[in-house]
């Protein structure tokens, strides 16, 4: 499958000289050198990555970690100082004002922390603003966008002030307003960390109901690894600019590459990332109609086992034998598995949590692990799921809290985050992507 993003070798630098100071970063200037010489700040160094169609690919990172940067490069809000920026593999670090426009409004729509709505629109004015500046003409826009406001749940407050929502259902219009244009890309940064709580709660679960309908291929920015856990496909980790990591939940949380991502995890709970596929043992199962007793005992050596599971022609778990089976079975001169084999066994599926499997711990046997067909697919030892539910260690296995830092002065040196929409005019909303989020 081609990607819909593909991001490589990506830089972008704030100050008066960017292309020098580049120069400069990439012949072994650090970072840190060429702030305190010119002022430089390297916001985003030498990023690349890829994003499937209908991937959830999340970026995060403390304050200052050049996602928000990174993102508003994806749709040059900012323009990168080096690198590309394919989206359907045309390089939008290239394409005209016009082209760059028309990407914006029918291809990638962008929903903001501060959500960058009209208070003086009723809430369907907002939702199909966007709309509006595409030059879709007044019914088809008012249809689109209520069906927007309908997948959001808000189609009964269409012509309600905005003032009379809430914030978590201004947020939702924000959404709303992204989803009317029909784009293909949502780009979301930072855009429940404004909300409340159980209102932010509400609004993930939301985002995940709703891409299991849409499908879209999103982005989205969040410092929080619990939300980027959640919804994530993916997750790339930043840290000065650079991503550091790049994996799956599961990855991230049980494979950190180094102390900055081991850090973010220690706190998390691991037994609600984890599946059983993350750590489950291939299976070397005996084949019901094929195997004996004999077979199984000389196969349980091999392995260096005390059970083993017994599959049908389908390979579907049907039983599971133990050495004190094979001893009594060979005692009584028993050879067929049927007679011996025990079928009140453990079973899970590979997407199951380690959480929710813990109950089957308790049976003192190892957890059959099936795949949407039945088929056993692996083997869970209850000992492992304990063991990989502590918390992570990474190296030495001493672990630090991560804090919010303080902002340093390269972070006081970079623009406002969402000052080209929040503080934006009808007439400026016109030529941001904004307009078509």
């Amino acid at each position: 499958m081609e990607d819909k993003i593909r991001v490589q070798n990506l830089f972008k630098i704030f100050g008066k000289n960017p292309q020098e100071a580049l120069e400069k970063y990439q012949s072994g200037t650090s970072a840190e050198q060429l702030f305190k010489e010119s002022g430089h700040v390297v916001a985003v160094a030498d990023v690349s990555f890829s994003v499937a169609p209908g991937e959830m690919f999340m970026v995060m990172g403390l304050s200052g970690s050049g996602k928000s940067t990174l993102v508003r490069c994806l749709n040059r809000l900012l323009d990168a100082t080096s690198g590309s920026v394919f989206v359907d593999d045309e390089d939008i670090q290239k394409v005209d004002g016009e082209r760059l426009r028309e990407i914006r409004r029918k291809k990638m729509a962008m929903v903001f922390q501060h959500f960058g709505l009209f208070p003086h629109r009723t809430v369907l004015g907002n939702a199909e603003y966007g709309l509006k500046v595409q030059g879709i003409e007044e019914e088809v826009r008012r249809e689109k966008a209520l069906k927007a406001l309908e997948l959001v749940g808000l189609k009964e407050w269409a012509d309600r002030p905005l003032s009379n929502l809430s914030g978590g259902m201004q947020q939702r219009v924000g959404l709303a307003r992204a989803l009317a244009t029909e784009a293909d890309i949502l780009l979301m940064d930072e855009a429940f960390s404004a909300l409340d709580p159980l209102i932010r709660r509400d609004m993930q679960d939301e985002l995940i109901n709703l891409q299991r309908e849409m499908q879209k291929t999103i982005v989205f920015i969040t410092h929080d690894l619990n939300e980027a856990l959640k919804l994530g496909d993916r997750i790339a980790v930043m840290k000065g600019g650079e991503i550091v990591q790049i994996g799956t939940p599961e990855d991230i949380v049980s494979n950190p590459e180094n102390d900055y991502v081991a850090n973010f995890t220690q706190d998390i709970n691991r037994s609600l990332v984890l599946t059983a596929s993350s750590i489950m043992e291939a299976p070397e199962p005996l084949f019901l109609k094929r195997d004996t007793v004999r077979t199984a005992m000389v196969r349980m050596r091999s392995i260096d086992r005390d059970e083993i599971y017994v599959v049908n022609s389908q390979r579907q778990p049907v039983g599971i034998i133990t050495d004190k089976d094979i001893a009594a079975a060979l005692k009584k001169k028993i050879n067929d598995l049927s007679e011996v084999m025990n079928t009140d066994f453990p079973q899970t599926t590979e997407s199951t949590s380690l959480g929710d499997i813990l109950p089957l711990c308790t049976a003192g046997l190892p957890i059959a692990v099936v795949n949407e067909n039945g088929r056993l697919r692996g083997i869970l030892d209850p000992l492992d799921c304990l063991n990989n539910i502590t918390p992570n260690t990474y190296d030495n296995g001493e672990s630090s809290s991560v804090e919010e830092p303080a902002k340093t002065e390269e972070e006081k040196a970079l623009p406002v985050k969402d000052a080209p929409v929040d503080g934006a005019t009808e007439k400026s909303a016109n030529e941001e992507p904004g307009s078509g989020a």
